[in-house]
């Protein structure tokens, strides 16, 4: 198997990673690091690893590496594994993917795999694949700004400091978008594959990541409360209940209007509206045990 790893990691993480692969070469499990040298260069590597015949592909990191890494990995027939040593693992806590690293490298060595149906968002000339979430307005202002040397040294704690920061200067502009073909606005949008965001924090219960299609989260009330509001719900279990949140489940969304609206995708900026949000054409693979 190959390894695909950020060096840029701290070095909490970079032990967690070095432990599991001494368990997997303790058990004769031959293993290949290689590390990425700047944004999407996972993406490469791992086409790299399948046109040279590799059948396992690990992403070491957290939901961002993750999605490059599977990016790489589209049309082939090649499993994704995942070394859960990022900030918030969402999708990591989605599958219930062990933590542990003698349960990660016996989850590795094991290869059982369950499908993911990723999604693919195209803005301007980038198109990319995500995993587990997209997000436009105000947490894709969040991302857009957030400081990488401070997120690599406090982790979550970043981005909670980077919102408290962003709550003075975003304006909170109307978004446009089209939801199988029927027009609405909002104040901010989340297009989910699963049901958590932010950790194991629940925003769409009825998701599947396993089918084609998305959960869509809408935030009609807007302003500095109302996101304070919103964020403080979500660990809670309560944002179902506030007001201004709608729900929907979608196959196709359309941002549109003429307003450069800041996205995210899988905890990575990615972009601005106007953009188009599709199935891939079809699952990958992922190793749980």
């Amino acid at each position: 198997m190959i390894v695909i790893f950020n060096p840029t990691a701290g070095l909490r993480r970079r032990q967690a990673l070095w432990h599991v692969l001494d368990i997997l070469s303790a058990n004769g499990v031959r293993t290949e690091l290689v590390e990425t040298q700047y944004p999407g260069h996972g993406k490469k590597l791992a086409r790299d690893a399948v046109q040279a015949g590799t059948l396992l592909v690990v992403a070491a990191g957290g939901d961002g590496t993750i999605a490059e890494v599977a990016n790489g990995l589209t049309g082939s027939a090649a499993k994704l594994g995942i070394i859960p040593i990022g900030t918030a693992n969402v999708l990591a806590h989605e599958l219930r993917l062990p933590f542990a690293a003698r349960h990660i490298a016996t989850a590795l060595a094991f290869g059982r795999t369950r499908p993911l149906w990723p999604g693919v968002m195209t803005s301007g000339e980038e198109t990319r694949l995500f995993v587990q979430m997209l997000g436009v307005g105000f947490d894709g202002h969040v991302v857009h700004g957030l400081n990488l040397p401070m997120k690599r040294l406090l982790g979550r704690a970043a981005y909670v400091l980077r919102t408290l920061s962003a709550l003075r200067n975003y304006t909170f502009p109307t978004i446009t978008l089209r939801i199988d073909g029927l027009e609405t606005q909002t104040g901010s949008a989340i297009v989910s594959k699963g049901r958590f965001y932010g950790g194991a924090y629940t925003l769409a219960p009825g998701a599947n990541a396993a089918l084609p299609g998305f959960s869509v989260s809408l935030f009609d009330r807007t302003g500095p409360m109302m996101a304070l509001a919103y964020g403080a719900a979500l660990p809670l279990g309560v944002l179902d209940r506030l007001p201004g949140v709608r729900n929907m489940r979608a196959r196709e969304i359309v941002f549109t209007g003429n307003a450069r609206i800041p996205a995210q995708a899988d905890g990575d900026a990615a972009g601005t509206t106007p953009l188009h949000v599709s199935d891939a054409a079809a699952p990958i693979s992922i190793v749980v045990g």
